[in-house]
């Protein structure tokens, strides 16, 4: 009678002992990043490949030892505070907001325990994202290039592409957290110059046709495009607008112009991505978002399409080939 008592509890404690690993296994899940945007998968291809390339630096491969859930926007950012309480109750592990000022806003609305990781164009110290950029505090880090405090170099690089141009129209989304500072800057470049600037607004791609109309009107001999992802979003459809209407047109990002833009000055986005990426991926090994700097992007490129410069009839000197670091052709 013993022995056989004796061998149901050895039985039944073998079974246990078998059962309590697999148990474990099953509750165990992979990492989850939420991952929002304000415009759409197609035009972010490039970068989100970089962004798979920062987290793989960490060790960490989507669908194999991570899960990301995506939140496109598609150029309506009245969703993006809906994404972030979707992916707040869904308790992702890190938020991830590349490239959007507006998606990194929704998301510290939404949260102030989980992880977020941006990449903005303003200094996050002065509108409060972080406490400094050494010592972030709270949960919130990432990347921060100049936006905003580029508009006039923008515009003394595009006055010497096309120096007949004297008016030159600025174009922004009304919308846009950093519309203000960006217009501010550019206006700070074109007193300088001796140049005038005429404003002008688009939010989505039916305001286009309007706003080319307009630089017809006033006879704007050029365009500068803010720094606004709603806006990067319609980069193709605002530089074929520009060739069709011979406007020659200056971008913050390379990727406008490899889509059709005269010339492009700023960041290296591709590789903000990249940064973003590496950041979750540490956070995700255990480092505190409070702790890790803000990294300060000092890394710019002047690019210049040359095929839109002859389409355009525009002489680009050699001088300024040579000042650029890439030049389409």
């Amino acid at each position: 009678m013993f022995d056989r008592k004796r061998r149901k509890f050895i039985t039944l404690f073998g079974g246990a002992a078998v059962a309590w690993p697999v148990a474990a296994v099953a509750q165990r899940r992979k990492p989850v990043i939420g991952f929002i945007s304000s415009i759409s998968p197609e035009e972010l291809a490039e970068a989100l490949a970089s962004f798979h390339r920062g987290l793989g630096e960490a060790g960490y491969v989507e669908d194999r030892n991570i899960a990301i859930e995506y939140r496109w926007a598609r150029g309506n950012n009245d969703r993006l505070p809906e994404f972030a309480a979707d992916l707040v109750r869904r308790r992702v592990d890190v938020i991830v907001t590349p490239g959007s000022l507006p998606a990194t806003l929704a998301a510290r609305t939404a949260t102030t325990t989980i992880p977020i990781v941006f990449s903005v164009a303003v200094d996050p110290v002065a509108i409060g994202l972080v406490a400094s950029l050494n010592r972030p505090g709270g949960n919130l880090t990432g990347v921060s290039t100049l936006g905003a405090e580029l508009g006039a170099k923008r515009l003394g690089l595009l006055h010497e592409l096309v120096p007949t141009a004297t008016l030159i129209a600025v174009l922004i989304n009304p919308k846009g957290s950093d519309a203000e500072a960006f217009v501010r800057n550019v206006q700070a470049g074109a007193r300088t110059l001796g140049l005038k600037i005429e404003i002008v607004h688009a939010g989505t791609d039916g305001d286009l046709d309007p706003v080319f109309a307009t630089l017809g009107r006033v006879s704007a001999g050029a365009l500068v495009i803010a720094p606004d992802q709603v806006l990067y979003a319609l980069s193709e459809q605002i530089a074929a607008l520009a060739i069709r209407h011979r406007v020659p047109t200056s971008f913050q990002y390379r990727l406008a112009a490899v889509a059709g833009g005269l010339m492009s000055y700023g960041a290296n986005a591709v590789d903000l991505f990249r940064l973003v990426g590496a950041y979750a991926g540490r956070i995700l090994k255990g480092e505190k978002p409070g702790d890790l700097p803000v990294v300060q992007s000092t890394k710019f490129e002047f690019v210049i399409n040359l095929k839109t410069a002859k389409a355009l009839g525009i002489e680009v000197s050699n001088s300024m080939q040579l000042l650029a670091n890439e030049v389409i052709e």
